[in-house]
């Protein structure tokens, strides 16, 4: 028997949490198919255990919920084909904040919008190159905007730890940026 009191409650507390979660997994699993059969799992997950989550670190609780579901799969995956991320573009979702703030402006040409998407699509490219310990630091700090303890809470390291991969991570990404512009 289904208690709609608990399902209403879950509804309410969690589910507001659902579009970040997606995000977060299919950064992770790198193929939206994949994140959303994660994101089924998670949800069955989070559900049974819903009894344990406190209603002020519900995004928190269900981001970790959503990570641990997808290294799991990712686990079970292992030796398996992996799907190469250039026909993948997570950043599409309605929660892509990091690339639209980053190359936000002013483009009425057909030129500077070309120019925009290509350089959104390279940074995707880069973000998706990172190890997972960068990338998911920096998946839920630039798009997610968790703070530093929410992050070492998913993740489970601690707060210095958080910084560290996220400075690591970034500076990845500069290095990566300013070698491409050294090429071009």
């Amino acid at each position: 028997m289904v208690d709609d009191s608990r399902t209403r409650r879950f509804e309410q507390i969690v589910m507001p949490h659902v579009d970040a979660a997606f995000n977060l997994a299919a950064w992770l699993v790198r193929n939206p198919a994949d994140a959303e059969d994660v994101m089924q799992d998670a949800m069955l997950r989070a559900y049974r255990f819903f009894p344990s989550c406190r209603e002020d670190t519900a995004r928190a609780w269900v981001l970790r919920i959503v990570r641990n579901a997808c290294y799991d799969w990712l686990a079970a995956k292992r030796g398996h084909v992996v799907v190469g991320f250039a026909d993948v573009d997570p950043l599409d979702t309605d929660g892509a904040r990091f690339t639209a703030d980053v190359f936000s402006g002013p483009a009425e040409d057909p030129e500077s919008i070309l120019l925009r998407e290509n350089r959104r699509d390279l940074l995707n490219a880069m973000v998706a190159a990172l190890p997972e310990e960068f990338r998911e630091v920096l998946v839920l700090r630039e798009m997610e905007e968790l703070s530093y303890k929410e992050i070492a809470d998913i993740v489970g390291i601690p707060q210095g730890t958080v910084m560290s991969r996220l400075s690591r991570a970034r500076a990845m990404l500069m290095r990566d940026w300013k070698a491409r512009d050294d090429h071009s």
